[in-house]
């Protein structure tokens, strides 16, 4: 049996995080300033980027753990698979991760208890977060600096950022085309808002961090509601569903079959 050297392994893991930052840099950074208030933002424009061309937008919010003001956490998870090369050639879009501020949110959520035995408490109508009012901003922006096909733009996030997907659309309920939120939740009475579009909701069973139960409350009173949505509960994974999220080989061209 062969034995990966410290040295090589070092070398191994700085050449791959090259290769990662290499990849990135295909997001240009960006700043959206709102009374003297900025959110950093990372945007990856088509291959041969037509000003003149309308596309469709794919907007990503991250995590908790991602949030800051490097304007680089956030393309941690999810960033890679819109930088693949038939993501790209077949599915021609503006993609954008914003960047939420520390100790910020993108949706108001008060937590009860201590981890493992905490509880998440979902609100019905409440104020928008600071951050979450940049973001409407700074989309609004988007729609005036590109041409945007509103017929097909689309949001999803993971944790933290899924809880932001769901009260993104309750803000907007006429803005997006898909939503796919991963491992979040919300107030299960806000679903008579999200009736506009189609869902694919996905969460871990074994998820201690957000408990697989907000998503499948959220997707119980969806149906109900008759939204169309897909549920994808992924067994014996944790927090991390969204690497199974972001590998499934249907979700981009889900994402592009929609459209309002």
């Amino acid at each position: 049996m062969k034995f990966i050297t410290p040295l090589f392994l070092v070398a191994f893991l700085l050449l791959n995080t090259s290769t990662m930052a290499q990849d990135t840099l295909d997001y240009k950074k960006k700043t959206f300033e709102k009374d003297g208030k900025v959110m950093p933002y990372r945007i990856l424009l088509p291959q041969n980027f037509n000003p003149k061309k309308k596309y469709p937008l794919i907007l990503v919010l991250h995590g908790s753990g991602e949030r800051g003001n490097d304007n680089e956490a956030q393309l941690v998870h999810g960033s890679g698979l819109f930088l693949k090369e038939d993501v790209r050639s077949k599915f021609p879009s503006i993609v954008v991760f914003p960047q939420c501020a520390a100790e910020s949110s993108w949706a108001k959520i008060d937590v009860e208890g201590d981890f493992p035995n905490r509880e998440f408490i979902f609100y019905e109508d409440a104020e928008p977060t600071e951050d979450m009012l940049l973001l409407e901003g700074l989309i609004k922006q988007l729609k005036k600096e590109y041409k945007i096909d509103r017929t097909q733009t689309y949001v999803g996030g993971l944790s933290m950022g899924g809880m932001g997907t769901f009260e993104l659309v309750r803000r907007n309920p006429k803005m997006f085309a898909a939503a796919f939120p991963i491992c979040g939740g919300a107030n299960p009475l806000i679903s008579k808002q999200l009736k506009k579009l189609d869902w694919w909701v996905f969460h871990g069973d074994a998820d201690e961090v957000v408990p697989e139960k907000y998503s499948a409350e959220m997707v119980k009173a969806m149906e109900l509601e008759g939204i169309s949505v897909i549920y994808s509960v992924y067994k014996g994974v944790g927090h991390n569903s969204w690497d199974n999220a972001f590998a499934e080989p249907n979700l981009i061209p889900w994402l592009f079959s929609k459209s309002r």
